[in-house]
């Protein structure tokens, strides 16, 4: 059990954990945000236990930072109601159905029935939004040239970059922007693919995801760096 609590801006206490390491010269802080929302921090044996929570206080900005973008989880039960892709989605769980299914409502909703055990409800619901995730990132590549599109596409659960382009043609993408509006979701996806003709963020990069993405570039950056940790809300 920790001895000491850091509490962040909003109220939550985030456990700390100090630990003496002989030959350790400074004081080290490494926040975790899974799979436990704790602080850790090594001081050398001649610091105190004090100084170590006054480093800490002096770095509350950084480690502030690190929290707001990886909210405190909500867990998924049946009967709970998700936005995904811009679509409302009721959860239901079938113990006698074994796969999943996705049904539209009469007044514009939808239902995702899961099957199987409940103790892989959220793996179910999860899995479910990966996949559609990335059948709508292919289908969003399809709109732009050719030339443009990646070698591979891959899917990655990053807490500070929602997508990436490798000089191998490979382009990975945060499948949590699901979660997101779709115009935003469309803005990381053709951010990575100017990066296939520009590996910089330099004026003519930028040029180019104006002219993939046509207008409301600028909106949806602000959209993610307000709303960007909320993505992590879930799993």
């Amino acid at each position: 059990m920790a001895e000491f609590e850091f509490v962040l801006s909003n109220g939550e206490k985030i456990p700390v954990f100090i630990q003496t390491r002989r030959g350790a010269r400074n004081i080290t802080l490494r926040p975790k945000t899974q799979p436990a929302r704790e602080i850790h921090m090594s001081r050398p044996w001649m610091a105190s236990n004090a100084a170590a929570l006054k480093f800490l206080e002096s770095k509350r900005k950084w480690v502030e930072n690190i929290y707001a973008k990886c909210p405190q989880k909500s867990r998924l039960c049946p009967g709970d109601e998700i936005v995904i892709f811009d679509l409302r989605v009721g959860l239901v769980h079938d113990v006698a159905q074994r796969g999943n299914s996705f049904i539209q409502n009469d007044n514009g909703t939808y239902t995702l029935v899961v099957g199987g055990g409940a103790d892989m409800f959220e793996r179910r619901v999860r899995d479910f939004i990966k996949s559609e995730f990335l059948k709508r990132v292919k289908v969003i590549i399809r709109t732009v040239p050719r030339e443009f599109w990646p070698a591979r596409i891959a899917l990655r659960d990053t807490t500070t970059r929602w997508g990436s382009c490798s000089t191998t043609g490979t382009m990975s993408f945060s499948w949590r922007l699901a979660f997101a509006p779709l115009d935003v979701m469309r803005y990381v996806v053709m951010h990575e693919l100017a990066h296939v003709r520009h590996m910089d963020h330099s004026p003519e990069f930028w040029a180019t995801v104006r002219e993939l993405y046509g207008f409301g570039v600028e909106r949806a950056k602000r959209w993610l760096t307000k709303n960007g940790g909320e993505l992590h809300r879930y799993f």
